[in-house]
This record gives structure tokens, sequence and C-alpha cells, in this order.
């Protein structure tokens, strides 16, 4: 049977247990106060304002001029829906350029991605996804140019959009409906086999990422 260690070993070897949970101690709580002072950032970064989108706006040739490049179409039809669209909502301030897939029979589904513009410059990519209701059969690609009317934050735009019910119409091959939700104002212009997509009735959700649900 060994003997226990002097009474000098045990209190140093004590000492040094305590220093150890000393240092763990101080590890933690500095570990502590670093997620601490990161969460505090993340939240103060998350309250921070949004940067405002420009009030600058376009005229109706900037707009027609950028949808013939789109749609590589100089039809009097795509005039011709520019200038009402210009009566009706006036000069937009930002404009999305796109492609969406739809397929559907009576009820059916939307996706699409595209490119946000502003007038004042800037921009980033988004994507729009959702259910649709109406004489909506078949399935088709297609590319859909979208004015939008009263966006002041980018955030904004990252919503649902209900399909305003009876805002359809037709103009020498040129579709056009109205999406709304507060005061911001979508007026998505479709061509050829995109005009069946504009004709049902339903919402699109605008999304920052690409999302598969159409919720």
């Amino acid at each position: 049977m060994t003997s226990p260690p002097p009474l000098r070993v045990r209190v140093l070897r004590r000492r040094a247990l305590v220093d150890l949970v000393r240092a763990l101690l101080g590890s933690v709580l500095l570990l502590a106060t670093v997620l601490v002072l990161l969460a505090g950032t993340a939240r103060a970064e998350e309250a921070a304002p949004p940067a405002e989108v420009s009030e600058q706006t376009y005229t109706a040739d900037e707009v027609l001029e950028a949808a013939r490049g789109f749609f590589g179409d100089t039809t009097e039809g795509l005039a011709k829906a520019i200038e009402k669209i210009f009566a009706e909502q006036g000069r937009p301030n930002a404009y999305i350029i796109g492609e969406e897939g739809s397929g559907a029979f009576g009820v059916g589904l939307r996706y699409g991605e595209g490119q946000l513009h502003y007038k004042g410059g800037g921009g980033m990519p988004v994507y729009w996804q959702g259910p649709s209701i109406g004489w909506d059969f078949g399935a088709n690609a297609s590319k859909v140019f979208t004015l939008v009317y009263n966006l002041r934050a980018t955030h904004q735009l990252m919503q649902r959009f209900p399909g305003a019910e009876g805002s359809f119409y037709l103009i020498g091959g040129v579709g056009v409906n109205y999406q709304k939700s507060g005061t911001i104002v979508l007026a998505p212009i479709r061509t050829g086999v995109g005009l069946r997509a504009g004709a049902s009735i339903g919402y699109l959700h605008y999304t920052p990422t690409r999302s598969w649900l159409p919720l």
C-alpha cells in the first residue's frame, strides 16, 4: 500500500487544479462575450433600415427601347401596350427582365427568374413562383418584361403579389396584367406563348433566392 503524497505536493496539485479551472472559466467567459458582441452586431445590422431605391423613373421611350431589345420584337402592339401602361400607372422606377416556365390543367404552377434594374443604377437577381388559376392549360416557357412602380426599397419586392382580377388585356399579340400589393404595382408584359400565363388569376411570390415551393 502506497503512502499518500506529502502535504506540500497535495497543496501544489490543488493550486494547479484551481489555476486550470480559472483559466477554463476565463476562456468560457471570453467566448461568451464574443458571441454576445457578434449577436448584437447581427441584430444591429438587421435593424438597420434598408437602402432606399432611387426615385428616378424611366420614360416611355426608355422602356420601349429596353423591351424591344429584350423581346427582339418591334411590333406596334408592344408600343401600344407600354403606352397603355404609362397612361394608367405612370412612369416606373424599376423593371425586371427574365424568363419563366409554367404548366397547368386548370390549376398550375409558375416559376421564373430575372434581373431587377433600377433607373438610378444597380439591381439584383430576383426569382418568382406561385400557383395560377383560370383558363390556364398546357405548358410553356417564355420571356417576361415587368414594369415596377412605387418600389422604395428592394426588400419590399420580396413578398406575394396577387394578380388583379380583370386587369389582363391583349393588344396586338402583347399581353399585360397587373399585380398589386399595397402601393407597389407590377405590370408583367408577355408575348407569344407567354400570353397564357398572364390570363390566369393567382399570385406570384418574389424572392431573392430560388425556391421550388410555390407559396
